[in-house]
């Protein structure tokens, strides 16, 4: 078994807590990353756990875990756990699993899941939309999609994401949240199998050349998933298309990294906005 026959994996480091008296990883510990892997692989399909069971109508449920160590990990070593989906049958799935340090196989595993109902914990079918967005992520295919249109066209699901994020999560007042600029806005959201909007964006009309983009917002679960990317990345696409010449935003200060990444530099002095510490950076499109 190699690093090539895994198409997903997860990087972690190993700390001082993890090691036993003999300098090496507690067995246990193996279990554990395997299942920190899990969490990251359905990061991975873009799938929030546990609203997405909910909708589907079950959970996963361990049936069995099987480790097979061939060599230890030590303090500091930064490990490779990767897994697969081995089979799929009509109730449970088989998850393959390896963990690698500097290319060298460690442990490998097998993790048996069993789809059932909640309630009572009785195995049932797994869904077909289930089924083939695990089948589809394996083979390679893409997870979600996105669509640049009008408020009429997205704004149930762009405000649904802003609600959550911004009011629910941050407190910023529902009536400062959504305002006149909506309307004649172009807007992006990316969606996921299950049509959930996970990330989204507003592009608002230029003035002199000066593209304003806002309400940028991503679901908690996916942050750092790449998905803020796409819709920062189609939002500039869509300003150049049209001709304008500068970008500019208000970036939430957390965030600043994320917008330099793309060229946008900070311009003038942290102001506050909806009680948030808030800085202009500003990118040129031509």
């Amino acid at each position: 078994m190699t690093l090539s026959d895994f198409r997903f994996s997860h990087t972690l480091r190993v700390r001082w807590v993890e090691v036993d008296m003999q300098k090496i990883v507690f067995n246990g510990h193996y279990l554990m990353y395997f299942d920190t892997a899990v969490a990251q692989y359905w990061r991975a399909l873009a799938m929030p756990y546990e609203v997405s069971m909910h909708q589907l109508g079950g959970d996963l449920y361990v049936a069995k875990a099987v480790v097979e160590y061939k060599a230890s990990a030590r303090y500091e070593d930064r490990l490779r756990v990767c897994l697969k989906l081995s089979r799929i049958g009509n109730s449970s799935m088989t998850f393959t699993g390896a963990i690698f340090c500097d290319g060298k196989l460690l442990v490998t595993g097998e993790l048996v899941y069993v789809y059932a109902n909640p309630a009572t914990q009785k195995s049932q079918s797994v869904p077909d939309v289930l089924r083939n967005w695990l089948l589809d992520f394996e083979a390679g295919k893409p997870m979600t999609r996105l669509e640049v249109d009008d408020w009429n066209a997205l704004g149930n699901s762009a405000m649904a994401l802003r609600t959550e994020v911004f009011v629910e999560e941050q407190g910023v007042p529902l009536a400062l949240e959504h305002d006149e600029w909506d309307a004649k806005s172009e807007h992006a959201v990316v969606f996921n199998r299950l049509e959930q909007p996970m990330a989204t964006g507003r592009l608002l009309p230029a003035e002199n050349g000066v593209s304003r983009i806002g309400r940028m917002a991503v679901k908690r679960v996916l942050r750092g998933s790449g998905l803020g990317e796409i819709v920062l990345q189609a939002l500039l696409d869509k300003a150049s298309s049209r001709g304008d010449l500068e970008a500019v935003l208000h970036a939430q200060t957390s965030a600043q990294d994320f917008y330099a990444k793309f060229g946008f530099a900070p311009h003038g002095e942290i102001f506050e906005e909806a009680g948030i510490a808030h800085i202009e950076m500003r990118k040129r499109l031509v």
